[in-house]
């Protein structure tokens, strides 16, 4: 189990403005790795509305299950190593959360045994160094949607901020209030 604070700003694009990102830092198909998130909740979204999370990411040969809770800067991420057979296990409800994030749950007053697969959201994604932080060019589609976004993960929130904000302007895309991407999923599984 590992532990990290993660603090980034995000920006939802459109398909030229990713394009014109992709041209902008000569990012190239090949540069772009495909990762599958799979969410999990309770049936009344109990870790939704506590503004926390719960994802296996599958990203190559790594499977990682990680809770998300809110901090009073950022997102406090408790990351556990998965096997490719308690993945399958998880998603068929064969088996269910174990471990430490089992124990966070419970501390957090939700009862991992009602937790259930909702679906998985891909993601063909790109990363560079930029500014003390990593840049994050998102290519994703989920629920018969497809959308783009701008991701920058910084260690510093102010720096960070003016940084993303700098960015945005001298590449003339618009701030645009943008939701997390298990955000994004669930208000449309709540629209099907």
């Amino acid at each position: 189990m590992t532990q990290e604070l993660e603090i980034e700003y995000k920006n939802i694009l459109t398909s030229q403005e990713f394009n014109h990102i992709k041209n902008f830092f000569n990012i190239q198909n090949s540069h772009f790795i495909e990762q599958e998130n799979h969410y999990f909740d309770t049936k009344d979204f109990t870790l939704k509305n506590n503004q926390s999370a719960l994802r296996i990411r599958v990203k190559a040969d790594r499977h990682t299950l990680t809770l998300k809770q809110p901090q009073p800067v950022g997102l406090l991420e408790t990351h556990e190593p998965l096997t490719t057979k308690q993945v399958s296990s998880l998603l068929s409800g064969e088996s269910k959360i174990e471990g430490k994030i089992y124990s966070i749950l419970q501390e957090m007053g939700i009862n991992p045994e009602l937790l259930q697969y909702f679906g998985s959201l891909k993601t063909s994604r790109a990363e560079i160094p930029y500014k003390n932080g990593v840049l994050v060019l998102d290519h994703s589609f989920y629920l018969n949607v497809e959308d783009y976004e701008l991701e920058y993960e910084v260690e510093d929130a102010k720096e960070g901020f003016q940084h993303f904000q700098d960015l945005l302007a001298h590449l003339k895309i618009p701030t645009r209030h943008t939701e997390n991407k298990i955000q994004r999923f669930y208000r449309q599984l709540k629209q099907k």
